[in-house]
């Protein structure tokens, strides 16, 4: 399967009211008529594709995308300094993601998630798992201590030791309770714009360090966003790694088990630095109906294979 599928235009979309003063967008394309498909974004904080996903076939998919709380186009933007961060945790984008299959009228839906899109995704069939015909994970992660750990305080910086001690020195002494990523959560919410706009310069300069080695990956993909749209993504994106994604500790893996009788691809590349392989095989290995697909020439930004891998599983999802 090397299918790619062009993109088309949202036939609708619109501004779902959640009732504690955010608003959440969406947008519809495809075949309203066909199978829902509902794409959950990483990040986070990185808000929707602007496009149709080219493993999407718009003649079999109704698509379905949103930005989550604070970024993208949902209001109100965590770019904000203003903007109240206490509404934006796991739990109300759970409720978001299902107030807004009620208000589309989706009985069951197929979900499509990646990287932190994964750990939201298996968190929503774990509390919904009637709602959910089968799941689809790119690079695959849940936000656990150990992979916010491995990511943040200092695992992978084994492998960048000079760029992780540029890192590090972006945050005062002390700051955070000596925790690094409280730390920069802290930054983010200080009242003087340069602090800020610094603190997400430093946090996304070392996302893209981890990435870096990539063979397939593009240069600069944290940074290469506009101002609002990269202090919003690393204010939320710190605001949830300094609370491990409001999950218990193996709170998703321990729920794995709930996930029986959905069909489910997790499509992980070997290369991942960001996201071990570690735990999709072990998650793969506690969800009774999931198959595990290692891209060998992959790492977290996918490869020709890695994209040949979501075709074949939107393929055989797709009837």
């Amino acid at each position: 399967m090397s299918a790619v599928f062009s993109s088309t235009e949202p036939y609708d979309h619109g501004m779902l009211d959640t009732g504690d003063g955010n608003l959440v967008y969406w947008e519809v394309r495809g075949n309203p008529a066909a199978k829902p498909v509902l794409i959950v974004h990483g990040g986070p904080g990185a808000g929707s594709p602007t496009g149709t996903p080219k493993s999407f076939d718009p003649e079999r998919f109704w698509i379905i995308l949103f930005d989550q709380r604070g970024c993208g186009r949902s209001t109100p933007n965590a770019s904000d300094p203003a903007t109240d961060m206490s509404l934006n945790t796991s739990q109300h984008l759970l409720r978001d993601m299902e107030q807004l299959r009620e208000h589309l009228g989706v009985e069951k839906w197929l979900i499509f998630g990646g990287s932190w899109g994964s750990g939201l995704s298996i968190a929503y069939a774990e509390h919904h798992p009637e709602r959910v015909s089968a799941l689809v994970l790119p690079a695959f992660w849940t936000m656990s201590r150990a992979e916010v750990d491995w990511l943040y305080r200092g695992g992978v910086a084994r492998i960048f030791p000079g760029e992780w001690e540029q890192f590090r020195n972006g945050v005062p002494e002390g700051s955070g309770g000596g925790d690094l990523v409280a730390a920069y959560a802290e930054l983010m919410e200080h009242p003087d714009p340069e602090v800020r706009a610094q603190a997400a310069v430093d946090w996304s300069t070392w996302e893209d360090v981890v990435v870096s080695l990539e063979p397939n990956g593009r240069p600069s993909p944290y940074r290469n966003r506009s101002t609002e749209a990269l202090q919003a993504f690393v204010r939320i994106c710190a605001h949830y790694a300094s609370h491990a994604g409001w999950w218990e500790d193996g709170e998703l893996l321990r729920g794995a088990e709930r996930l029986a009788g959905i069909p489910g691809v997790i499509v992980h590349g070997r290369q991942d630095l960001s996201c071990p392989l570690s735990t999709a095989w072990e998650f793969a290995r506690a969800w009774p109906d999931a198959e595990l697909v290692t891209i060998d020439d992959s790492g977290h930004r996918g490869s020709p294979a890695f994209g040949e891998a979501l075709n074949a599983a939107m393929e055989r999802f797709s009837k």
